[in-house]
């Protein structure tokens, strides 16, 4: 089953019951596409509310038309820049989404709500006696560790061991248990085996919402991420025909879900999957350590549609690393006002965060791949901002030295200018068949799924179409929750 909306009744009122006592409402797949709907009682109240204050409230912030700021915000347009072409030098341009203006500071708090929510209304996850456990290489489990705190439910976040210090130190604010596993971004094996560890300790006493199996995580981004920057490009007057590309890190394989959603209005549309070049495993079928985090590797996501994949670009992490030193260290900003970045460009760099720089990367080496002009467009994400890494940069200062203005020259030169067109791959059928395979070996031989069920993943022409037609459903159900909520 992709989504199990099976209802448990029992407990089901276990969490409407949990919910009233903590004065909990759920947002509609509905609400967080189009938050002009949210009521207006609840507006006024996060007019008062902190962007991540830990209140029940910031449920309804699960949406990227958040206002722009971090107190007492409510809702607005599309959260999207345009990233200059001093940085870029392409001739197309290059939007992408802003995960900044999050709960969290970074979207995968949606797809954890994306996840979460369908379990709870339907009672297939007990808020009240089990665990709800969080294996993630970074942003996943902060969401997951504070919708489950909106909620007062326990939680279990997991992530590589190497990650920044930043998302350790504010997960032991707010997760219930934190478990660093061995590695860095890339070790997402050692990630499912704690999972089956923890699932043979303690049974049914958790659920695990892997992000890289569970649906609600690919329906989330097709749905919301899908109709954010299908919003954009209306709002920008950009010609169905000029709509080129959209770039995302396959990650967990959600975000790409939204590729799917652009591909229906625009079917000329390039799908591309970035990945690190020190762990290509998309187009080498590689493996190794990387540190463009949180994108996970060395295997294909559960939830990755490979079929309606037509590129694969790998980013040499070095690169990010260094173009996210231009865009905070002061010499770096100088040197990038010298050259012509207005004070709105300037400001927008804290925008940046290093997966969302390897976004930028591989649309840049798409838009020279494809000879893309000034009238055409490519679509990327930040999925989060500077903020989550500046241990980074004193890192590396003392791996690399002071970061000066020559630094500044050689990392907009070799870094972002001199992006070329190597490291990609077009897909054909085969191509795409290939990369699908190696689902089976770490989904149908170590996790547990069904060969019946990879081979519908290719071959059922209605497997991805029947993800999204569930988004109403379950609308219904939070519905419905919320209704028996608010009858006291």
């Amino acid at each position: 089953m992709l989504i199990n909306l099976n209802v448990n009744e029992e407990v089901r009122k276990k969490n409407i019951q949990r919910c009233r006592e903590k004065n909990v409402l759920l947002p509609t797949f509905k609400q967080m596409m189009d938050p002009t709907t949210v009521p207006a009682d609840i507006k006024e109240k996060l007019s008062h509310v902190g962007l991540w204050d830990v209140d029940p409230l910031n449920l309804f912030r699960i949406t990227w038309k958040n206002e722009p700021t971090k107190q007492g915000g409510t809702f607005g347009g599309v959260n999207y820049i345009e990233v200059p072409r001093e940085i870029t030098g392409v001739k197309a341009r290059i939007l992408a989404l802003v995960g900044k203006w999050f709960p969290t500071g970074a979207h995968k708090v949606g797809a954890t709500y994306g996840c979460l929510a369908p379990a709870l209304v339907s009672g297939n996850f007990d808020s009240v006696n089990q665990q709800a456990v969080w294996p993630s290489t970074g942003n996943y489990c902060r969401g997951g560790a504070y919708n489950s705190a909106l909620l007062n439910c326990d939680s279990i976040a997991i992530l590589p061991e190497e990650m920044s210090q930043e998302r350790f130190n504010w997960l032991k604010e707010v997760a219930g248990e934190v478990i660093a596993t061995p590695g860095c971004e890339s070790n997402v094996k050692e990630i499912f085996d704690k999972c089956h560890e923890l699932d043979a300790e303690r049974g049914n006493h958790i659920v695990i919402f892997n992000q890289f199996d569970q649906f609600g995580n690919y329906l989330w981004h097709y749905k919301v991420t899908g109709a954010a920057i299908l919003e954009a490009l209306k709002q920008e007057n950009v010609a169905p025909e000029n709509v080129r590309g959209y770039v995302s890190a396959t990650g967990s394989g959600g975000t790409l879900a939204a590729g799917d959603f652009l591909k229906e209005h625009f079917p000329s549309l390039k799908i591309v999957a970035a990945e690190a070049l020190q762990c290509p495993t998309l187009l080498r079928n590689g493996f190794g350590g990387h540190r463009i985090e949180g994108i996970g590797d060395k295997h294909v996501p559960w939830v990755h549609n490979v079929k309606n994949t037509d590129m694969i670009a790998a980013i040499d992490d070095q690169d990010c690393i260094d173009l996210y030193r231009l865009f905070n260290e002061p010499a770096g900003i100088e040197y990038l006002k010298k050259i012509g970045l207005d004070s709105k460009a300037i400001d927008e760099l804290q925008l940046y965060g290093i997966s969302g720089i390897g976004n930028v990367l591989a649309a840049m080496k798409v838009a020279k791949y494809y000879e893309l002009t000034e009238e055409d467009v490519i679509f990327t994400v930040l999925t989060d901002s500077s903020e989550m890494y500046t241990s980074r940069l004193k890192e590396q200062d003392e791996i690399q030295g002071k970061f000066d203005e020559s630094a500044a020259i050689r990392a907009l030169a070799a870094c972002a200018h001199a992006q070329g067109i190597d490291n990609l791959k077009e897909l054909t059928y085969y191509d795409r068949l290939a990369v699908h395979n190696l689902k089976y070996y770490t989904w149908v031989e170590q996790q547990g799924k069904t060969y019946e069920e990879i081979n519908a993943q290719w071959y059922d022409k209605n497997y991805w179409k029947d993800i999204p037609a569930m988004a109403d459903q379950i609308d219904e159900l939070i519905e419905s929750f919320n209704k028996e909520i608010l009858a006291k």
